[in-house]
């Protein structure tokens, strides 16, 4: 798992709060905000936007990643993943993907309402994830 100090974390868990509160989301009122700390120190923070076409929102997290790539970021450390639930939210499986693309072994903070906080990699919550390469171990595959 990702090293992180636990000021890092707090500072990530405070900007994925603060990016909720920026958040559209008139259909769901699930406000969800992240806070990604990229390979060279910068921390992108994003929201949930949701639209009347439920297919063409997009979640907090990817959001985020991106951001990131779009100001010339290549890697992934953690992302903080806020959400307004008594228990944290794990990432969906499409922001799964596309964290998994950007960071593997990146550290997943997931936190809600009470500041109780889960930590994961992205492997360990994606554990096949899809490819177009053939040299994707599948385990239990005799490939």
């Amino acid at each position: 798992m990702t090293r992180m100090t636990p000021e890092r974390i707090d500072e990530l868990v405070l900007r994925a709060r603060g990016a909720s509160a920026a958040a559209y989301c008139p259909y769901s009122s699930f406000a969800v905000g992240a806070a990604l700390l990229s390979k060279d120190g910068r921390i992108f923070c994003a929201c949930n936007v949701e639209n009347a076409s439920y297919g063409l929102s997009i979640c907090a997290e990817r959001s985020a990643v991106f951001q990131m790539v779009a100001q010339g970021g290549d890697g992934i450390l953690a992302v903080a993943v806020f959400s307004p639930s008594a228990a944290p939210c794990m990432p969906c499986g499409a922001c799964l993907q596309v964290l998994m693309e950007f960071g593997r072994e990146a550290l997943v903070i997931g936190v809600g309402e009470k500041d109780v906080l889960v930590r994961n990699r992205v492997s360990d919550l994606l554990t096949v994830p899809f490819s177009l390469s053939s040299r994707l171990a599948i385990p239990g595959s005799a490939r």
